[in-house]
């Protein structure tokens, strides 16, 4: 048995969770203050919020840890909840994606922590610390993929695994490569977290885009439980450079137009440059822009999103498995 701490803002983190449980050869228990997904096989730990109490006091313990607020009922209890599963069920490992607090308190008891890595900058001493602290460390983006992680020490940076993208969507081969289309259809990726690239609606965009027709997803469009078909179905994709979304993107070898948001340590910014540096099929715009689409769209539109093959194989997950497997606590080990 291992463990997955889930973060619970966004998507991605319960992807790669799932990913990994479906590649490991043993049981996976999530834990998260997300509800138990329905899709989800092993147990599940829904752990209590920490960020629901006011007045929040001392919340970084005098800049030495990021979230820890003082005397929070929330905090107390989840890592109550935590250090309980890992004495009753004395698990081989856990995953953390993303906390350096909770990588902090498995290792404390014991056990050996792989941490999944972000990108941005990230050289402030509590990442540091959660990052000296883990057995091992991986990130969601292939090699190819320079300066993720830019001025992190050496002693750090040479640790980190690149796996590659991890996609909850199938990976399109170049067999099933659709012929080249003129309808001239773009898909705008909104996100589900903080604010929205822009607030212009479909017609507000085909206004300043002649000739090409918008489908919004997320922000105030609302989601939809088919975003594959939407994807497969557009000529480009106007995403933000987030790591679950430009995933999805890259498995259905889409054209894409990133554009940052904002996200702390210049988590997005940092995804964007590396994009703008490398040879994927992306056009990258440092701000969600008003009008001029057009130009920017039929860019986009001529480059070859079967580009993307090296950024999301399809077997990230299976790399990110292996390491995991790696880096478990020995059964000689474990005193259960």
């Amino acid at each position: 048995m291992i463990g997955y701490y889930v973060h619970h803002q966004g998507r991605g983190h319960l992807h790669h969770a799932q990913a990994l449980a479906a590649a490991l050869d043993e049981p996976v228990t999530g834990l998260s203050s997300l509800a138990r997904p329905s899709t989800w096989r092993g147990p599940w730990v829904e752990l209590p919020r920490d960020d629901t109490t006011e007045p929040r006091h001392d919340v970084t313990a005098g800049d030495q840890l990021h979230w820890v607020p003082l005397g929070d009922p929330g905090l107390r209890s989840r890592s109550a909840a935590i250090s309980e599963w890992i004495e009753s069920t004395g698990p081989r490992g856990l995953v953390v994606d993303v906390s350096v607090e909770v990588a902090l308190l498995a290792r404390l008891h014991g056990l050996p922590v792989v941490s999944v890595v972000l990108p941005g900058r990230r050289t402030d001493p509590t990442h540091l610390l959660g990052y000296r602290a883990s057995s091992a460390l991986v990130a969601m983006w292939p090699a190819e993929a320079t300066g993720m992680t830019p001025a992190l020490p050496q002693d750090v940076a040479r640790r980190v695994v690149p796996v590659g993208a991890v996609s909850r969507l199938p990976v399109l081969s170049e067999q099933q490569r659709p012929p080249r289309s003129d309808r001239r259809h773009v898909v705008l990726l909104q996100g589900l977290g903080g604010e929205p690239l822009t607030r212009l609606d479909a017609a507000e965009l085909e206004a300043v885009s002649p000739g090409w027709t918008w489908t919004v997803l997320g922000g105030e469009a609302g989601w939809t439980d088919d975003l594959h078909q939407h994807l497969l179905n557009a000529d480009v994709v106007v995403t933000h450079a987030g790591m679950g979304a430009l995933a999805d993107v890259a498995a259905c070898r889409r054209p894409a137009v990133v554009v940052p948001a904002a996200r702390p340590h210049r988590e997005q910014v940092t995804t964007a440059a590396a994009l703008a540096d490398g040879p994927w099929p992306a056009v990258v715009l440092p701000r969600f822009a008003e009008r001029g689409w057009t130009e920017v769209l039929d860019r986009a539109a001529e480059l070859d999103g079967m580009g993307w093959a090296r950024w999301c194989d399809g077997r990230a997950a299976q790399r990110f498995a292996q390491v995991v497997a790696e880096h478990l606590l020995p059964e000689t080990l474990r005193h259960a």
